[in-house]
């Protein structure tokens, strides 16, 4: 059984023939549906000019979500730094925070939000990549601005999203806890979070240390069907790996005729090795494997999988292998 409390990430995939709409129909449904479960959180990724991923800003479908759900808590996984005035960021988080009170996270990260350099450009107002020092400042003067400024209570609880060791330092000299990205770089999650814990100095949002290990988890009623979901994201996969991020998101049937290369294989089945796809036997046992080895105090689940019913199920499989008490509820 899984002891810690599991949040979902909600990506937004926009699938091969349907549209944006329709995606952002489906995120409500499953906001509703996670909520009914009992999940702890559910965060939403910031993302942009993807024709496999919604570019659906995270602060407007947390105040969607947040009108239509009772008590998982809703939050940004992330919203990124480098995109936004912090001032924006602390108004608009600390009066979601306001207005649902005991519900609200802000999840910061780095990243651009897109592979596409000219909309990152955009992003930034012609500013190229944030240097480590104006992250460090624009988290600080976020965090600064949302006590000093606000004046509103409670506050939004802050974390720091991290998939390098650079990501998890930052958050350890912070005090803030760390939700680390091993969805996305499972190769650097031990030695990070050993220096996050090594190295973490406790603040006001944050007396010790604390871990959110995000798992990309693919949960169907047998390992056949499992990888048969996981075949469109692993055809986005194979496209980043030759640097393109233009790649729609497939159906399970055009995932299936696609020709992967010998390549592409190794490589997509040695990063499945660290995530969590199976019956959910298997996931159950594997997640567990993942806490035993990093200690996380909770995990997130992200399911990047076609259809809605299919991502509902997985949750609704899982569900069953997490105790009542890890919901927090």
């Amino acid at each position: 059984m899984i002891t810690v409390p599991v949040g979902a990430l909600e990506v937004a995939m926009v699938q091969s023939g349907a549209r944006a709409v329709d995606t952002l129909r489906d995120t409500g449904a499953f906001a509703r549906r996670l909520d009914a479960l009992g999940y702890r959180r559910l965060w939403y990724a910031e993302h942009h000019h993807s024709p496999a991923i919604g570019a659906f800003p995270p602060i407007v479908l947390i105040a969607h979500a947040a009108a239509s759900t009772s008590s998982v808590r809703l939050g940004s996984g992330g919203v990124l730094a480098p995109n936004h005035a912090p001032i924006m960021l602390a108004e608009q988080f600390g009066t979601l925070a306001a207005l649902h009170p005991g519900r609200i996270d802000l999840g910061i990260g780095r990243g651009p939000g897109t592979f596409d350099e000219a909309t990152a450009r955009a992003l930034r107002r012609g500013a190229g990549p944030a240097t480590d020092d104006e992250y460090r400042d624009d988290v600080s003067a976020t965090l600064r601005l949302l006590v000093d400024e606000m004046a509103l209570d409670p506050l939004p609880e802050p974390w720091l999203l991290g998939s390098s060791t650079a990501g998890a330092a930052l958050a350890a000299e912070l005090g803030l806890p760390i939700a680390f990205a091993h969805h996305i770089r499972p190769d650097n999650t031990l030695a990070a979070l050993h220096h996050y814990r090594a190295h973490f100095s406790p603040s006001r949002w944050c007396p010790r240390p604390r871990v959110l290990l995000c798992v990309e988890t693919v949960c169907a009623e047998t390992q056949q069907e499992a990888a048969r979901l996981a075949g469109p994201m692993d055809v986005v996969k194979a496209g980043l790996l030759q640097g393109r991020g233009d790649i729609p998101f497939p159906t399970p049937e055009e995932a299936a005729a696609h020709a992967f290369t010998a390549d592409e294989r190794r490589a997509l089945a040695a990063f499945r090795a660290h995530q969590a796809h199976g019956s959910p036997e298997t996931v159950a046992r594997r997640l567990s494997d993942l806490l035993a080895a990093t200690h996380a105090d909770e995990l997130m689940l992200t399911t990047p999988v076609y259809a809605l019913a299919d991502r509902l199920r997985s949750y609704e499989l899982l569900k069953e292998y997490v105790t009542p008490a890890a919901t927090g509820r």
